[in-house]
Formats: structure tokens, C-alpha cells, sequence
């Protein structure tokens, strides 16, 4: 459970400071930057895996097709979660990221009924309840559904309930998501650049470097959070997820400049009363449980 705890902290810290990173990339295609994110992220990975020696794994997966298929599903949505978020960062919505965001624990509730068996208490479906009418405020408030909170929190949120209960580990699921995309990846960069376009053909060294960098940025958060899920309940991982929202907001708001006013803010309040009410009923139903012994999970 402790070592749970620390990878998903970790990996939430980085992704909420991801917004620092994106916005150097400004200049390129928020869809070539995934394409790019996928391809160094799987060099990264691969040379990860022979350091270790762990291929033994690639061997059986081909033969299963079910396990191929849901990774396949998984990498599908890995992608739209981040193709709207690099949009969102590059195009001053930051602050509507971090609302998906603040949205997901409360998601990751509803997933747990729906498909873990998990029966959520009194306080916490009102903790739903409550974000719901949050969403509904922003909606009318805006005059339209905040699509790219919704968006990132509905991929996200399936994207963790299909690695919580994934047959891989962490590196070797996430090594294979990246190789399921890494052929339209390959292809649509070779097109572009055979066409003189895409920053590998008119970018500039520090674009370059960035793009590379991309790689390992990635795909450490990402294995740290698949460690994370796979060793704590989804209620735990609901908690620490505030801290990439509120990381985010923060840089929105005080570091780029973006919109946040009294009409807005209610819908916002009304989500982070409902995350307190969840918080302090997980805290309280945690301390009156007794505790378990610690399952070690490779």
C-alpha cells in the first residue's frame, strides 16, 4: 500500500506540471505532438526492457488475442485523452483540464460500482451527486457542455479501470500500448516529413529537443501511476488525484493568465465541496477499518 501511495503521488505531481512542458511546444500540431509522445515514449521503453532483460512476456501476449484487444482499447483512449489535452494546454484551457481532472476521482466512484463490485457509501454517491451539479452549473453558466473536462475525465477514468484490472505489469502494458500505436505513430511522422511538413523537417533544435524529451516524460509518469493503481483501492487513487488539478489550475490561473470569475468559480465550488465531502468519508470509513496485511503485486 505505501509504495502505491508514493508512485501515484509522483506521477500526479508530474502531470501537473505537464502544462510547463506543452506550452514550449506551442508551435506544433497538438496531434503531431502525440504522435511524437508515442514514438520516443516506446524507444525509451524498449531500452528500458533490455537494461532489464524482460521480453519473455511479448511472446505470450501474441498469442492472446483478448489481452491484445484491451490493450488495443486502452492505448485508443490513451491517445484521445492525450490529444485533447495537449490541445487544451496549447490553446489557454488549462484551467479546463484541471476541471477534468478535479472530475476524474469522482468517475473513478462510478467506475468502481459499475464494473468492480465496489458499492460506494451514502456520502460518497452524494459527493457525485454534488459534482454533478457543479458540471451542470459550468454548462449553463458557458452555454455548452465543458467538453474537455468531460472528455478527459470519461477516457482517463476508463483508461485506469483498464489498467487496475490489467494482465500486464506496469512497463510491460504500457510498453505494449505504445507499440499498438507506434506503426500510425511511424506512419503519418514518415508522411509528413516526406511532404516537408512536421517539426521534424521545419523545427528548430530546441523543438527537437523537446519532442525527444517527450519520451521519457511519458512514460515514467504513466508506469508510476499503472504501479500506483495496481497496489491501491480506486477510492485511495480518487484522493491523490487532486494534486494534478490543483497543480494545473494554479499555473493556469497565476502563471498564464487565464479567465476565472465569480459566475465560474460556483461551479468549481460546488466540485471541491463535493471532493471534501468524499475526502473526509474515505478518511473516516479508512480509520475505522482494521488494517491488512500488505499484498505485494510484481
Amino acid at each position: 500500500m505505501n509504495s502505491g501511495v508514493l508512485y501515484a503521488a509522483l506521477a500526479y505531481t508530474a502531470w501537473g506540471l505537464f502544462p510547463i512542458f506543452f506550452k514550449q511546444l506551442g508551435n506544433v500540431n497538438a496531434f503531431e505532438v502525440v504522435m511524437h509522445r508515442t514514438v520516443w515514449s516506446l524507444a525509451f521503453l524498449l531500452c528500458v526492457l533490455a537494461v532489464l532483460r524482460r521480453w519473455a512476456w511479448l511472446r505470450g501476449v501474441a498469442s492472446q488475442p483478448r489481452v491484445l484487444a484491451a490493450f488495443a482499447l486502452s492505448a485508443l483512449l490513451l491517445s484521445v485523452n492525450w490529444s485533447v489535452y495537449v490541445w487544451a494546454i496549447q490553446n489557454a484551457h488549462v484551467v479546463d483540464a484541471s476541471l477534468g481532472y478535479f472530475i476524474l476521482p469522482l468517475v473513478n466512484v462510478a467506475f468502481g460500482f459499475a464494473f468492480l463490485h465496489e458499492r460506494p457509501r451514502p456520502v460518497q454517491w452524494l459527493a457525485v451527486a454534488v459534482a454533478g451539479a457543479g458540471v451542470l452549473w459550468l454548462t449553463l453558466q458557458a452555454g455548452r457542455l465543458p467538453w474537455v473536462a468531460l472528455v478527459l475525465a470519461a477516457t482517463f477514468g476508463v483508461y485506469g479501470l483498464l489498467r487496475k484490472v490489467a494482465a500486464l505489469g506496469a512497463l510491460e502494458g504500457l510498453t505494449l500500448e505504445t507499440l499498438l500505436l507506434a506503426p500510425f505513430a511511424l506512419g503519418l511522422l514518415a508522411w509528413w516529413a516526406w511532404h516537408g511538413q512536421g517539426a521534424l523537417v521545419q523545427g528548430d533544435p530546441s523543438t527537437l529537443g523537446w519532442l525527444l524529451l517527450a519520451g521519457p516524460l511519458t512514460a515514467i509518469p504513466l508506469l508510476l501511476f499503472a504501479a500506483g493503481a495496481r497496489r491501491i483501492p480506486m477510492a485511495t487513487l480518487g484522493i491523490l488525484q487532486y494534486i494534478s488539478p490543483s497543480l494545473q489550475m494554479l499555473l493556469g490561473v497565476w502563471l498564464y493568465g487565464e479567465v476565472f470569475d465569480p459566475a465560474r468559480a460556483i461551479g468549481f465550488y460546488l466540485i471541491w465541496l463535493a471532493l471534501v465531502v468524499y475526502s473526509l468519508d474515505s478518511l473516516w470509513n479508512s480509520r475505522k477499518q482494521p488494517a491488512k496485511q500488505p499484498v505485494i503485486v510484481s
